[in-house]
């Protein structure tokens, strides 16, 4: 066979490929109908003058995200602006504060906006939750082990297979007793947040 006959069957094998491959996609279940789980890691730093320390904080989600329960929005195309649960185990690294750690629960609704392609979606979280850290009794510092935590997230969303996804977002928590203690400085943090997402099968 000829350089250029194995050419032409390579590009016409490609262009037949690509058609089969949106073909798949548009069959399986969209994501946001699946369950799926995450991990998740990011570095914070503060953001507000709350505390004399200077807060540098890495946290780690394995968050577990239900079907979409509700459709905002739909378009003839196929784009979805949907609703699903989320909830999250997440364990935080103080690598700058008194404080060492912080262990906590989170829940949170999550929305998302997809592309019709159902590759790619911008998505926005706001929730919290509870959890302890090692408080240390040191002024400034956090004045309990238990506290409560609120955060938010926006990014964006890429499917690299159907089972697999990849994120990025920008990602903001407080930390808070409520009060409980006097005084009850808080933590804030902003940072960047990634995470690989798992459908399960």
């Amino acid at each position: 066979m000829t350089t250029r006959a194995s050419r032409w069957l390579a590009s016409v094998a490609c262009a037949l490929a690509l058609p089969a491959g949106s073909s798949a996609w548009a069959q399986a279940v969209h994501p946001a109908d699946r369950w799926e789980y995450a991990l998740e890691a990011g570095y914070t730093a503060k953001v507000r003058d709350n505390s004399p320390f200077d807060y540098r904080i890495a946290p780690f989600h394995l968050a577990f995200r239900s079907p979409a329960f509700a459709d905002l929005w739909t378009s003839a195309e196929g784009a979805r602006l949907t609703v699903r649960h989320r909830i999250s185990l997440v364990a935080e690294a103080i690598a700058q504060g008194p404080e060492t750690h912080y262990v906590a629960i989170q829940g949170a609704p999550v929305f998302e906006l997809w592309a019709p392609d159902r590759r790619t979606a911008g998505f926005f979280e706001i929730g919290g939750g509870f959890g302890f850290l090692d408080s240390r009794g040191v002024p400034g510092g956090q004045g309990q082990d238990f506290a409560f935590n609120w955060y938010t997230q926006g990014g964006l969303r890429r499917q690299l297979t159907q089972d697999m996804a990849i994120t990025g977002a920008l990602y903001f928590t407080h930390h808070s007793n409520l009060g409980m203690t006097d005084p009850n400085p808080g933590i804030d943090v902003l940072g960047l947040n990634v995470g690989l997402v798992f459908a399960f099968r």
